[in-house]
């Protein structure tokens, strides 16, 4: 019932707010289809937040939805996608702003499509389709390119026109097959596998200009997935335009926003690589020229040294100190030579002097008796005896005739 007010009887604000609640509550749970304009998922809260914008109007409202909800959905809606909820109409009288309160979420048409490439996504990658470490790099130099793409198609002249444009020279072998419908996979695989064995092609692009989502649906198909991932030649994936990402884009070895950017890719661009060559042997050359420079200025240092502009002079320096040393040498050497040659002589006039042979030469003898022994005493030696007389330079041999005693105190001889 419509409240009754004046002038000069107006309602509060919490009358008019707490009524307004109240009208809102009265008309129960609904169901709403929109499209999702955003999606906010705060940490540590309980709730997830959507903005739900009608498909053909202007107009949007917010939805509240609990997070179990929300995870509950095989493939949570993302922005762009077409749901369905089952909500309560509410009104927070204290902020004075109207929302939904989900209590179901549904995807329908587009969104529905959606979640199942998103659930077929995930299972592919659970068996390390996407992995990283399974991509292939380009090669530098393709000798051959084989592209899969529709007959006549702009894509196929983007390709073509950008890799020719870059490089001239570069081959390109054509497999065709249908881009869309349900033949399109299966040709597009029959390409690939034909390419594939082709020895002369190093590396695969499939091209396809930009559609809608149910346009690129083949690119998404399973069994094309799993050809590409068993593909030896690497390939590259050129399906759409940049916001569109078909499961193949995830397989492929390298993925071009566009076929414009996949011709730019599978080539090096010749004037690039021009400029590359041209400056990277600018700068060997001025390295060289440095090197040369600086080895020709050490050579020219050490060639003004005074021992490399005179060689000789240091031959003679070392000539003049080698005769010095040689000098000191002979003297020293004849210095001890004499003093040797004076100790040797010394000793031997020493030698001499104490010799026995010296004391015969002075007129002393020896005398032994027949058996050779040194007669000391005339006691050892008897009237008739023969006897040898050791003189300086021989033996006389005598017979005793007499001996005579000498008195050691008076030096008297006695007659024995």
């Amino acid at each position: 019932m419509a409240l009754e007010t004046s002038p000069q009887a107006p309602a509060p604000v919490r009358q008019i707010a707490q009524a307004v609640a109240g009208w809102i509550d009265r008309l129960g749970a609904v169901w709403v289809e929109g499209q999702v304009a955003q999606v906010n998922r705060r940490a540590g809260v309980g709730m997830v937040f959507l903005t739900l914008r009608d498909s053909i109007a202007d107009i949007s409202v917010s939805v509240t939805c609990p997070r179990a909800v929300f995870d509950s959905l095989e493939a949570p809606p993302a922005e762009g996608a077409s749901i369905v909820v089952h909500a309560k109409p509410s009104y927070y009288a204290p902020r004075g702003t109207f929302s939904l309160e989900a209590r179901e979420i549904r995807l329908v048409g587009l969104g529905e499509l959606l979640a199942r490439l998103e659930r077929r996504r995930q299972l592919l990658a659970a068996e390390g389709l996407f992995a990283p470490e399974l991509k292939r790099r380009l090669p530098f130099l393709p000798r051959c390119v084989g592209l899969v793409t529709a007959p006549d198609s702009a894509a196929e002249r983007d390709v073509v026109e950008h890799a020719r444009r870059r490089w001239p020279a570069v081959a390109f072998r054509t497999a065709y097959a249908a881009m869309q419908g349900s033949r399109a996979a299966a040709e597009v695989i029959a390409a690939i596998d034909r390419l594939d064995r082709d020895d002369e092609v190093d590396v695969i692009v499939v091209a396809r200009g930009g559609g809608a989502v149910e346009d690129l649906l083949p690119f998404s198909d399973e069994g094309l997935i799993r050809a590409v991932a068993t593909c030896r030649t690497p390939v590259v994936s050129a399906i759409g335009h940049e916001p569109d990402q078909p499961l193949l884009d995830l397989v492929a070895d390298v993925r071009a926003s566009t076929p414009t950017d996949a011709g730019k890719l599978v080539v090096p661009d010749v004037a690039e690589e021009v400029r590359g060559v041209t400056f990277a042997r600018d700068r060997l050359r001025t390295a060289l020229a440095a090197y040369l420079d600086r080895e020709a200025t050490l050579l020219t240092t050490l060639r003004s040294r005074p021992v490399l502009a005179d060689p000789g002079s240091l031959l003679t320096l070392r000539a003049d100190e080698v005769a010095s040393l040689r000098e000191r040498a002979l003297r020293t050497t004849r210095h001890r030579l004499d003093r040797a040659t004076d100790e040797i002589a010394h000793h031997r006039a020493r030698a001499r002097a104490l010799s026995p042979l010296a004391t015969l030469q002075r007129g002393y003898a020896v005398l032994q008796d027949a058996d050779g022994h040194v007669l000391t005493s005339v006691s050892s030696a008897a009237k008739g005896d023969a006897v040898a007389v050791r003189v300086a330079d021989g033996r006389v041999h005598a017979k005793v005739t007499r001996t005579e005693t000498i008195d050691r105190h008076t030096d008297r001889e006695l007659d024995g």
